[in-house]
């Protein structure tokens, strides 16, 4: 037996015994791995602080045990009225990472002091801070100021534009065009420019060494270094244009895991983002610059035997978002050896598993399935166990836990 598979072995035994008393399905997440994964985000962060992706996590337990380690420091949001909840049980550093139109949430903003010092909202465009204005108390004559933060553009781009990689997000590519939409903020009162974002997704969360595919990896790791290369100079450039209207800029912020060490390594970042390589899912395997260990999983329960070589499982049908295909399906993790029927594949009520492991499963046992991406777990199961060895120590209570669903 290699060594991958005793140590396969041995965490399917652990996380048995330590849920013996649980039925599935539930949700657990193995707070060795969890701290061992936020102490490989440090190291690869060269001392710069990590801004903690909330959209990856989605736990308050969770977010607290991070931020509580030395090198984290904030929190990234995915929605405004996550950022103000977040912001009202005790979190002081709440950057929300997209723009938002949520106007009874900006009317909560403005009218809230201790909010308002707490909450960093995004910009990309000037008609997102006339929303805000019409939102504020009295029509746009009152209310706190608003902490604000641009977003650049980070796609990589070749002939002459025609061809992009990378996520459309900001409008604002050129650093001449932050500079601009800085201007507007500076100039118009009960705002503050306080930061910078660029979220080089292209590179980090796109594998580099995805098994099978020689060629394909070969591919992605020369356009990520081209892609690096260019962001690192125009990001240099967008920070200065930006200081120059701005100069207490409190924070630059870029990266995510599959690029900390090389965000890091940029003059003009001051911090970086990351929130997946907590948790590990599977589409977070194929990077040849690091390895964490999976530390979120789901287990199903094996409730039929249809044949030989054959057990079916209840539900796990929880597609990532993304494009659809293979890749954004959660995946049979333990016991090693399981495949879907490629007739059925993951089902909304039943999931058929084919292999030689099957006949060793009994009904009743339970079957560890890794999601494709990480805190989208968290909208399937109301709780978390939290397992240290092989004892679950606590229970949290996910986002969707505390009756909160917030897209």
């Amino acid at each position: 037996m290699s060594q991958e598979s005793a140590d396969a072995d041995g965490d399917k035994a652990r996380y048995d015994r330590a849920t013996a008393h649980l039925d599935a399905p539930l949700a657990v997440v193995d707070l060795q791995a969890f701290d061992a994964n936020a102490a490989d985000l440090v190291r690869r962060s060269k001392g710069k602080p990590i801004r903690v992706a909330s959209k990856s996590v989605r736990c308050r337990a969770l977010l607290e045990r991070v931020l509580a380690r030395d090198g984290f420091a904030g929190i990234m949001s995915f929605t405004l009225a996550e950022s103000l909840w977040l912001a009202r049980s005790g979190f002081t550093d709440v950057l929300l990472a997209y723009p938002s139109v949520d106007r009874a949430g900006f009317a909560e903003l403005t009218a809230d002091a201790s909010l308002a010092g707490a909450v960093t909202v995004m910009v990309d465009d000037p008609a997102q801070l006339d929303l805000i204005d019409a939102a504020r108390p009295g029509g746009g004559l009152g209310g706190e100021e608003v902490r604000v933060c641009l977003e650049l553009d980070t796609s990589f781009r070749l002939l002459g534009g025609g061809v992009r990689v990378g996520a459309r997000r900001s409008p604002l590519r050129a650093p001449a065009q932050l500079a601009a939409l800085a201007r507007s903020v500076a100039r118009r009162p009960g705002f503050r420019l306080v930061g910078l974002m660029a979220y080089e997704g292209h590179v980090a969360g796109v594998g580099d060494e995805v098994a099978g595919k020689p060629v394909f990896s070969r591919t992605v790791r020369v356009m990520q270094a081209a892609a690096r290369k260019e962001l690192a100079r125009r990001r240099w450039e967008a920070v200065r244009a930006v200081r120059a209207v701005a100069p207490r800029l409190e924070f630059v912020n870029g990266g995510g895991t599959g690029s900390v060490q090389h965000t890091a390594a940029e003059a003009a970042v001051t911090e970086i983002a990351a929130g997946s390589g907590l948790y590990v899912p599977r589409l977070f395997d194929n990077f040849r610059s690091f390895s964490g260990r999976p530390a979120a999983l789901f287990a199903q329960p094996v409730v039929r035997r249809p044949g030989p070589g054959v057990v079916t499982v209840l539900g796990g049908g929880y597609p990532a978002s993304g494009v659809a295909g293979a890749d954004r399906l959660p995946v049979p993790h333990l016991p090693a050896g399981l495949r879907y029927d490629p007739q059925e594949g993951p089902g909304e009520v039943q999931t058929p598993l084919l292999g030689p492991a099957a006949d060793r499963l009994a009904i009743g046992d339970k079957v560890w399935f890794r999601h494709a991406k990480a805190g989208e777990l968290c909208e399937r199961f109301d709780r978390l166990q939290l397992i240290d060895g092989d004892r679950v120590v606590d229970t949290v209570p996910t986002y969707r836990g505390e009756g909160h669903a917030f897209l």
